[in-house]
């Protein structure tokens, strides 16, 4: 390796793509041999740096200097006054809410266990995860410790799953261990569908190997041959990275047959999703990889004993496999010392709306709404007051400044009837109808039910008629009490997670935001419905 005056760490993820980076990136290179720097800076392609909305973003190092929005004609001033002169460009350089510790803690101090690879290493160069301590975990494991201990050790960490469940992941393991057959799988959930989240995308396009290396510990754990990795359809530079991935794994004999000469043997294929919201549920996910129709299954039989062709199977999601590497190299008893006693562990979230700073963050477990929105969002935009936040996703609650203050975990926020969900954090300021914010999410779940069950099918129309007629000042007094009884009558007889969540987010918005739906409903829409001409 060649030593680097400066490292420009560009972040080439869906949205920079989108943006125009490979242009910005020929410009770059392009003007770095053109004043000779070609050989003192290095340009890496890397991962998300963490932040969104701004187009194309760089991150130029030792100075810890983030630009966003770069265009190509940008890039010769930055090369010419920052990379030659050592002046930052003013006009481009992007505010940042607290000195950066190293590469990758973005926007405040973060605790990356997830991400602490992400917008730092090259995602298609296996050395460079190896360099960064990638695969020593595998190694351990297929030459230190039984496939119990490994199960043991994730259990005595406390890991829960991360896809919003919460199950504990050693626990799953241990069932598909201990469950009949010679037959096993192991399934990587990258389906995400959940509206406003895409965390697993971000660590599937920064980290490609940890996720292939978590599921071949997974593998030898519960005495599984073949793994696959079912990602959304729509995440072409996931998939394109985790086949190449799976390609140097291989190559390495990280993969395949007789790993490591260890005698363990362990493959894996990428499936991509077939579009469906509902595939994001473990059963169904099950369903579209047997070539059927993606319609959620009756349990039990659970996975863990009934999951892929019927033989017992892991379903995991992309950030929960993502903690295991570091579980098992450092052990269970570091991972609790982050988060709290019955949460340990961080948790990896995109906060996006009225923020300042929308992006991907990862902190520890138990860290306050307050300190997600004010500390790493930036705060509101144009000093605006908040007022509420949807935790969760679309399936997830509206909070309100009241709620600043409450620890993000499982314990925590099911105290609150709400749910950490997919990690999605939705920031709305004053500005905001939720009438309209509750319409959307009911339209978006009416889209997406499967129509198996009668509940979810009929369910999700009529609360889309009934919100109508809020929205448009049709609606009579009991229209809201009809509506939660019609979310509680679907939590308890949905078959799946898609019609019993929907509970959350109507009665969250019903119980906190009565005022604002009962003006609507007697024809007194609020200021931003009155400026759209009523209901939209």
């Amino acid at each position: 390796m060649r030593p680097a005056r400066a490292h420009v760490l560009v972040a080439v993820d869906e949205e920079a793509r989108l943006s125009g980076v490979e242009r910005v990136l020929a410009a770059l290179r392009a003007a770095l041999a053109e004043l000779g720097l070609a050989e003192e800076v290095q340009v890496v392609e890397t991962g998300t740096l963490g932040i969104s909305g701004r187009g194309v973003v760089l991150a130029i190092y030792p100075d810890g200097v983030f630009y966003g929005g770069v265009r190509p004609e940008d890039v010769r001033e930055i090369a010419e006054v920052h990379l030659l002169k050592g002046r930052p460009v003013e006009r481009l350089r992007l505010p940042i809410a607290a000195p950066v510790a190293r590469p990758g803690e973005i926007l405040g101090r973060q605790t990356r266990v997830v991400l602490r690879r992400v917008g730092v290493i090259d995602p298609e160069n296996i050395e460079e995860y190896i360099a960064q301590g990638g695969y020593e975990a595998l190694a351990k494991i297929l030459f230190q410790m039984k496939p119990e201990e490994v199960i043991e050790e994730v259990r005595r960490a406390g890991l829960r799953g991360r896809g919003g469940a919460g199950f504990p992941t050693g626990l799953k393991w241990a069932a598909v261990r201990s469950a009949p057959g010679s037959e096993k799988y192991v399934i990587c959930n990258a389906d995400e569908g959940e509206p406003g989240t895409f965390k697993d995308r971000l660590i599937l396009e920064g980290d490609p190997h940890r996720i292939l290396e978590a599921m071949t510990i997974a593998g030898y754990a519960v005495g599984a041959r073949l793994g696959i990795v079912y990602v959304r359809g729509e995440y072409t530079l996931s998939i394109r990275r985790l086949a190449r991935a799976i390609e140097q794994a291989r190559a390495y004999g990280l993969l395949g047959e007789n790993i490591l000469e260890s005698g363990f043997s362990f493959d894996i294929e990428v499936r991509p999703g077939a579009g469906a919201y509902v595939c994001g549920e473990e059963t169904a996910l099950l369903e579209s990889l047997e070539g059927k129709r993606g319609w959620p299954r009756i349990r039990p039989p659970y996975p863990v004993t009934y999951g892929l062709w019927g033989k017992p199977t892991v379903v995991n999601n992309v950030e929960t496999l993502a903690n295991v590497p570091d579980i098992l190299i450092r052990g269970a008893a570091w991972y609790r010392t982050l988060g709290t006693p019955t949460c340990p562990g961080t948790k990896v979230y995109t906060v996006l709306g009225h923020v300042r700073f929308p992006g991907l963050v990862e902190v520890e477990m138990g860290t306050p709404l307050r300190t997600l929105i004010y500390e790493l969002g930036g705060g509101l935009r144009d000093g605006r007051a908040l007022k509420a936040v949807l935790i969760g996703g679309a399936a997830g609650a509206f909070l309100t400044p009241e709620d600043l203050d409450v620890p993000l975990d499982f314990d925590s926020l099911a105290g609150r009837a709400a749910v950490l969900g997919s990690g999605a954090v939705l920031v709305m300021d004053e500005t905001t109808c939720i009438v309209d914010m509750l319409g959307s999410i009911l339209r978006f779940f009416q889209h997406e039910s499967c129509g198996q069950c009668v509940p979810c099918r009929a369910g999700t129309d009529l609360l889309v008629r009934l919100w109508e007629g809020v929205q448009c000042g049709k609606a009579g007094a009991d229209t809201l009490a009809r509506m939660t009884e019609i979310v509680e009558a679907m939590r308890l007889s949905s078959l799946c997670p898609l019609g019993q969540s929907l509970a959350l987010p109507v009665r969250s918005a019903l119980e906190n935001f009565r005022e604002e739906f009962l003006a609507h409903a007697q024809g007194e829409p609020c200021e931003r419905c009155r400026s759209q001409g009523g209901a939209t």
